[in-house]
């Protein structure tokens, strides 16, 4: 029974995901790029509602690395590689999945009835409004053609500035990270002395 609650919530997600896609293919003739990039933002957008809405902290955190990787997608359909490389490998190869090793470590895995951001929703929806609004005027009065032009920013280039010019900055943060790391392991693991007493 619990499989085929499974099938049709991923039928029913499917089905949100192409329905804007197919519109922008079919109904406004847009390219295969256009559909793409409309299935992408609507995954993003559902992941991203799925974050704030949902109770189970882990399912939280998963839908988060769903929101990053189709960001990352979007980063690749605008012709930027190294955007989407970095999103994948910072996002959600270290925030993600550090905030889940934090939240697996030191919380249990149901959250209360309701989170802490959960009794902001109304402060929120009017400023993720205000933001939506925003960007919108701001997305219709550019010139994205100029803009993509200027942009783009050539991979060999940043790699070599990356791995020659700054090669010690770059491995004393990776250092730093993984001490962060332990230091966070260290302390959600170790022991309450006053539990050892009896």
């Amino acid at each position: 029974m619990r499989a085929w609650l499974y099938l049709i919530a991923a039928a029913i997600a499917g089905g949100i995901v192409t329905t804007p896609a197919l519109l922008v293919f079919f109904l406004f003739r847009g390219s295969v790029d256009d559909a793409l990039l409309a299935a992408l933002a609507t995954l993003m957008i559902v992941a991203a509602l799925a974050v704030v809405t949902m109770k189970d902290i882990i399912r939280c955190g998963l839908a988060m690395i769903v929101c990053f990787l189709s960001l990352a997608g979007i980063y690749v359909i605008l012709g930027a590689p190294m955007v989407a490389a970095t999103q994948v490998l910072v996002y959600i190869g270290a925030i993600s999945v550090l905030i889940l090793f934090a939240i697996m470590l030191t919380q249990d895995k149901v959250a209360p009835s309701r989170l802490v951001f959960q009794t902001q929703a109304v402060p929120a929806a009017i400023a993720a409004i205000v933001i939506a609004v925003l960007v919108s005027l701001v997305a219709i009065g550019t010139d994205w053609h100029a803009v993509s032009s200027r942009v783009r920013v050539a991979t060999d280039a940043l790699a070599t500035l990356l791995f020659k010019d700054y090669t010690l900055p770059f491995e004393v943060v990776s250092v730093l990270l993984l001490a962060a790391v332990v230091g966070g392991v260290f302390i959600a693991k170790r022991e309450d002395p006053s539990e050892g007493e009896i």
